[in-house]
């Protein structure tokens, strides 16, 4: 917290001014963090009707935002409800509040009736999201695994001709 206020360039009693705990203030980071990431998406969503290409530029938009060395992106991604347990409800609601932007991408994608959306739409994030503990400076952009993710979920696996 003194860090903070020196950064901050107040005295280190004024954040509890503003933050009564260090739980409050990063339980407001993290929904600061998520507010930017959605607000990302919903912006690179706009310029298609498209199901696949608006669910694509959602993921582009989500890994760019989230490979970006913001302390907001670092939260975001290591910071886990159960690790605040005063916060936990507030960054329950905020974690699925933004996955219901993912919801209902995936709800009008033409799909199969034997595919579980629910699963569809929980592996594409778990990718996207752990893709940056991977990932190698040099290798491909933010987009083009974003792209390359969704190939995966798009398109089938199997080599024609072969069985399971």
């Amino acid at each position: 917290m003194r860090e903070i206020a020196k950064s901050a360039g107040m005295l280190a009693g004024s954040v509890y001014y503003h933050f009564p705990s260090k739980d409050d203030l990063l339980v407001s980071v993290y929904e600061e963090g998520v507010r930017l990431i959605a607000d990302r998406v919903e912006e690179a969503c706009q310029d298609t009707e498209n199901p696949w290409e608006k669910l694509e530029a959602a993921c582009r938009a989500h890994t760019e935002m989230l490979w970006d060395e913001s302390d907001y992106a670092q939260v975001i991604l290591k910071v886990m409800p159960e690790d605040v347990p005063s916060g936990e409800e507030q960054l329950i609601a905020c974690r699925d509040g933004y996955e219901s932007l993912f919801r209902n991408l995936v709800d009008d994608l033409p799909l199969a009736p034997t595919v579980d959306r629910t699963m569809l739409r929980l592996t594409l994030l778990g990718a996207l999201n752990s893709a940056r503990n991977w990932y190698r400076p040099g290798g491909k952009s933010p987009a083009e695994v974003a792209r390359e993710i969704m190939k995966l979920m798009k398109n089938p696996l199997l080599k024609e001709g072969s069985q399971i």
